[in-house]
């Protein structure tokens, strides 16, 4: 894992002038360095797919599927390695590192089967009115033209997935730029894809720092953005090109309701081992995670000393041991950033139940209680191994407490209530509702995003093809209908 590593220009591999080190969170040593394209090696791939883009949209559907196909084979095969890869390079715990393999697998066979039933076309009669009298229209989806894809860190495969898998499905030409911090694992799929007979123009996979982003997001050749990553960048991404399409998939907050239905030993081990993995899962590192948790009052005091124990039974440490549940974060800042942000909480009277230690990049699993809700943590997304659990009377003040947040990406209900499913269905503000499990709940075919400052458009196979491409009418005259 510590040879450099060439990227994907248009196609072929090839090396810069200057690398960087990918290094190991865990206990800092070296997983690769990798060799960063010049200016003209990005130029040159923005060309290649600026001028392949008409032939690409016209390749036909068995190829880009079978080119999908393939991708998705070879990762299985290869899962292993590439597990190994993606924590060594993210931290993540091995065993959630093979689980992230098999998902992109997924995403990529998903692209493979909606590249073959994609753009069909629909047949509308116009004579619905005089003047439509012998007409017919038919509409396809055609590309919009280049998309440049953005992953981030926590997802080093699946996220770089789901840019380029729809993006191939669509035949819209494609240069992914992952994330500085984890590149290893979005180059795994150059490989693979450089194995398939698609058009050497219609991808590029470019390890570029983050300060040469400006110019490839204002570059007119590129119409179509994906981005995945923070608040503060993505909406920095979209308010500088207002006549780009940027689909933005955020941050969140995620909350998981428990209500007083919802009431078994068995109801309330459930929920409390499902929050207790998944606001540790990854980390906490996860867009999804359960960071709130709001319980109704018949069931607070049986659930709470369940979530805590749970917790506490997490396994952390060492990433390539199958046993661990929780490993390192992305870095040691990010640690501290969140030390610092449960400090705060506490110095203003949240009760800290378990956790709350660092050891260099690694932080405890943690519970809070009694959060205020001014405190950072009330507000902004901990991505980190944190959660709070709130109290509150009944299912409205429930859903009330759920909305009360800038965030708007997932939240989970737990109740048998199909009535009280369909209700948080229409009243919670966010972009998918999760009921009798946590709101980290993804299936890569689904719609996936978020609704307020959780971004705007959806991730997910389908929904992707379709941000990426436009509606067209041709209308046929002259027809005996």
């Amino acid at each position: 894992m510590t040879s450099t590593h060439a990227f994907w220009l248009a196609g072929r591999q090839v090396t810069g002038e200057t690398t960087f080190d990918v290094t190991s969170s865990w206990d800092g040593r070296l997983v690769g360095t990798v060799s960063v394209p010049t200016d003209a090696q990005v130029e040159e791939a923005v060309a290649a797919a600026y001028a392949a883009r008409d032939e690409f949209a016209a390749t036909p559907a068995h190829v880009r599927a079978a080119a999908l196909d393939h991708v998705a084979k070879r990762l299985i095969e290869r899962t292993e390695e590439i597990g190994q890869l993606i924590s060594a390079e993210n931290g993540k715990p091995i065993k959630w590192a093979r689980g992230e393999v098999g998902r992109a697998a997924s995403v990529f066979r998903w692209a493979a089967e909606e590249a073959r039933r994609f753009n069909g076309g629909e047949a509308q009669r116009l004579d619905t009115d005089g003047g439509g009298e012998g007409r017919l229209a038919l509409v396809r989806r055609f590309p919009k033209g280049v998309v440049l894809g953005i992953a981030p860190f926590n997802f080093p495969l699946n996220l770089c997935a789901h840019k380029i898998a729809p993006a191939i499905a669509a035949g819209a030409p494609i240069i992914l730029k992952p994330a500085p911090a984890t590149p290893l694992s979005g180059l795994v799929i150059g490989e693979l894809l450089a194995e398939t007979e698609l058009p050497a123009g219609s991808w590029s996979i470019l390890p570029v720092a983050n300060d040469k982003m400006p110019a490839l997001v204002q570059d007119e050749r590129l119409p179509v953005i994906s981005f995945t990553g923070s608040e503060k960048v993505g909406y920095a991404i979209m308010d500088s090109v207002p006549r780009k399409h940027c689909t933005l998939e955020l941050g969140g907050n995620g909350a998981a309701v428990v209500l007083g239905d919802f009431s078994s030993d068995a109801d309330l081990d459930w929920a409390a081992n499902r929050i207790a993995t998944f606001s540790n899962y990854q980390g906490g590192q996860s867009c999804i995670s359960v960071q709130r948790v709001i319980v109704d009052a018949p069931v607070y005091d049986r659930l709470l000393p369940r979530i805590v124990a749970a917790v506490e039974a997490q396994v952390t440490g060492d990433p390539n041991d199958p046993k661990t549940d929780v490993g390192p974060l992305v870095s040691e800042d990010a640690a501290k950033r969140v030390e610092s942000w449960v400090k705060e909480a506490v110095e203003a009277g949240a009760a800290l139940l378990t956790g709350g230690d660092r050891d260099g990049a690694s932080y405890a699993p943690t519970v809070l209680t009694d959060l205020p809700s001014d405190v950072t943590l009330a507000r902004e997304e901990v991505f980190g191994p944190v959660l709070s659990v709130q109290k509150v009377h009944g299912e409205a003040e429930a859903f009330a407490a759920v909305n009360d947040s800038k965030y708007g990406l997932q939240a989970g209900v737990f109740t048998h209530d199909l009535q009280a499913a369909f209700r948080a269905h229409r009243a919670l503000e966010v972009g998918g509702v999760v009921i009798g499990d946590v709101p980290s709940y993804r299936a890569d075919q689904m719609p996936y995003g978020g609704a307020k400052q959780s971004g705007v458009g959806r991730e997910g196979v389908r929904s992707a093809m379709e941000d990426y491409t436009y509606e067209r009418v041709l209308v046929l005259t002259g027809l005996a209908l």
